[in-house]
């Protein structure tokens, strides 16, 4: 198969191209920034925030899939950015698909996209997907869903067309080489990445519960999917859910309970006075989404977690305190000295413009 990849520098493209590497497949990347290296991967710069739907369809056409990754964190600051590489990224893509008439088309979307829970009872796909509204990324993954139920809709009501549609909601999603991203995106380029080994204490409302998952899982559940042309939407997570006790413990810190009312205002109050780059939208989300019913991927893709959310939280902490990085531009490697070059050059993480 000829399988296009957006987002194929990222945390979760570079694993989906580990994943599919040497199984016969032609793999196209497309991104930004372009890696050096990553041999066996036809690479092509595309900026979804500015492509047109006729260049894109030119890019896509001959594919048999399509895996819609590309998504946007940073700045945090510019939402309207995040939202025009986030929704209008996937509107793009989906016109692209029609107009190359690709036969499959794989999406990331993500816990993320869920509606509040009202228990802890873990949902099924069936569960509304209408998003935290007090979260930028919630909304954002909520609105890409509408535009993939559209074009189901679409797609079903034109006998001619026949794409299939897989949606992944995946939980948190983390590995090692995703350490330096995860700092440079979370932590301000200041505070080296040894202080992760100083943290005496860890303010937190105990009642977390953050459904996770490994990078490589996802990757499988993609790859199963696409061999087998599998449609639908699929919950991807660790049988358990990250706690926490389990947070503090993996940081080595001691808990200490603050409600999330309280730890609120405070996340808020650095994040408008750019002492640190994490809008209080993901917290609100951490508390709000449900835990994952993953029966559908078990039983119709034949996956299962090989990870548990300990041990994926564990693997992202080593990758944090060592500086792992991956062979990409977005997976680099993340220094205090680059990061303090960074912000000379072009402002903080939070609100910086892109090169």
């Amino acid at each position: 198969m000829r399988i296009v990849v957006t987002g194929a520098t990222g945390n979760i493209g570079t694993a989906v191209l580990r994943r599919l590497a040497g199984t016969g497949h032609q793999l196209v990347g497309l991104a930004r920034r372009l890696p050096e290296g990553l041999p066996d991967v036809e690479w092509r710069t595309v900026d979804l925030t500015t492509v047109s739907v006729e260049q894109l369809a030119g890019i896509l056409g001959g594919a048999d899939a399509v895996v819609h990754l590309a998504w946007g964190f940073q700045p945090s600051h510019d939402i309207d950015h995040l939202e025009e590489l986030g929704v209008g990224g996937t509107r793009r893509v989906v016109e692209a698909v029609a107009r190359a008439d690709v036969p499959h088309l794989v999406h990331l979307s993500s816990v993320g996209a869920y509606s509040p829970r009202s228990d802890d009872t873990p949902v099924t796909e069936s569960y509304p997907t209408g998003g935290v509204p007090t979260s930028p990324y919630s909304r954002h993954k909520a609105a890409a869903e509408r535009i993939l139920d559209r074009f189901e809709a679409e797609t079903a009501a034109s006998p001619g067309r026949g794409t299939t549609v897989t949606r992944m909601r995946p939980g948190i999603v983390g590995q090692r080489t995703a350490g330096s991203a995860l700092l440079r995106y979370g932590v301000p380029g200041a505070i080296p990445r040894r202080a992760l080994h100083l943290l005496p204490v860890l303010p937190l409302d105990r009642g977390l519960r953050i459904p996770v998952v490994h990078a490589d899982d996802v990757a499988d559940a993609v790859a199963r999917a696409l061999e087998g042309r599998v449609g639908g939407p699929f919950n991807l997570a660790a049988d358990d859910p990250l706690t926490a006790a389990d947070i503090a413990r993996g940081l080595g810190a001691k808990l200490v309970h603050v409600p999330s009312e309280v730890l609120r205002p405070v996340v808020a109050a650095t994040w408008r006075m750019r002492l640190q780059q994490i809008d209080e939208g993901w917290l609100d989300m951490a508390y709000a989404l449900p835990l994952l019913d993953t029966t559908r991927a078990r039983t119709e893709l034949g996956w299962g977690a090989t990870r548990s959310a300990v041990e994926v939280f564990a693997e992202a902490v080593e990758g944090m305190r060592s500086g792992a990085s991956g062979p990409t531009p977005v997976l680099r490697r993340r220094t205090v000295p680059g990061a303090l070059r960074d912000a000379v050059r072009r402002g903080p993480v939070a609100r910086r413009t892109r090169p």
